[in-house]
């Protein structure tokens, strides 16, 4: 399948106009409720098992959560452009369902990373001995390591913030769901023309693969200082892909 000119066709579809409408009230209420005191970050952002912050709703909720207006504006904006047309096709209901699927497989993912990060975080702590003569030297080289502040201070308490400090990570964005419905749109119109800026016409399969070779280029560079979940993309798009393949085999 290649093309796509349904008779029903709509710019806004309903399931996808209501997950703009609340991903842009969310991002409305987290402008505004820090200001009351209460941290929608700690609440309904989506942190590590490892952490106390670790809610099970956080899995669905940090999918309507997005970190400044950039970052929200080009996800709904593509959740708009191929969204839009995965709903017409499909409807309402097998498009939400296909959304949330893809946006859970990307946190799965991701959590699945982010435990294995802090786990080596905390086994590392836990080797540093605390009668060797080399303990403050040890100790100082682990905090220069994890301490994201650079306070510079070597102390087991301060050690200890610091590890919660990365346990309580917040993970926030639609972009797993989002790269759900690109890889998903790729599949099933590989050859429609996509134009980048506006500008710069490309076929969509093509500009799926160049996003997926983006993605896998910075989860091997792992970049400290990259504080996006590229392997969230990754395992998101997976999910879309894997769903529409078994879809569309079975003609819905």
């Amino acid at each position: 399948m290649s093309e796509f000119r349904p008779t029903g066709f709509q710019m806004l579809p309903g399931a996808v106009k209501n997950l703009i409408l609340i991903n842009a009230l969310v991002f409305l209420a987290q402008q505004v409720l820090p200001h009351t005191g209460f941290n929608m970050e700690d609440t309904f952002a989506l942190h590590t098992l490892q952490s106390q912050l670790y809610k099970p709703w956080q899995l669905i909720t940090h999918l309507f959560m997005h970190a400044d207006i950039m970052h929200i504006a080009l996800n709904m904006l593509a959740l708009w452009i191929f969204g839009s047309v995965l709903e017409n096709l499909w409807g309402p209901k097998r498009f939400l369902t296909f959304y949330i699927i893809c946006g859970l497989g990307a946190a799965l993912c991701h959590m699945a990373l982010l435990f294995y990060q802090n786990q080596h975080i905390i086994n590392e702590y836990a080797v540093i001995n605390r009668q060797s003569p080399d303990y403050f030297k040890m100790l100082k080289a682990f905090l220069e390591k994890y301490n994201m502040q650079n306070e510079g201070y070597v102390s087991e308490k301060y050690a200890e913030v610091v590890i919660n400090d990365n346990l309580n990570i917040p993970t926030i964005g639609a972009s797993g769901a989002v790269f759900g419905c690109l890889a998903g749109f790729g599949y099933l119109f590989p050859n429609n023309q996509l134009y980048v800026y506006g500008l710069f016409p490309i076929k969509a399969k093509w500009l799926v693969i160049i996003y997926a070779g983006i993605e896998i280029l910075a989860t091997v560079q792992d970049d400290p200082g990259d504080n996006v979940a590229h392997v969230a993309h990754l395992c998101g798009a997976l999910a879309g892909l894997i769903m529409v393949y078994f879809w569309n085999k079975k003609r819905w």
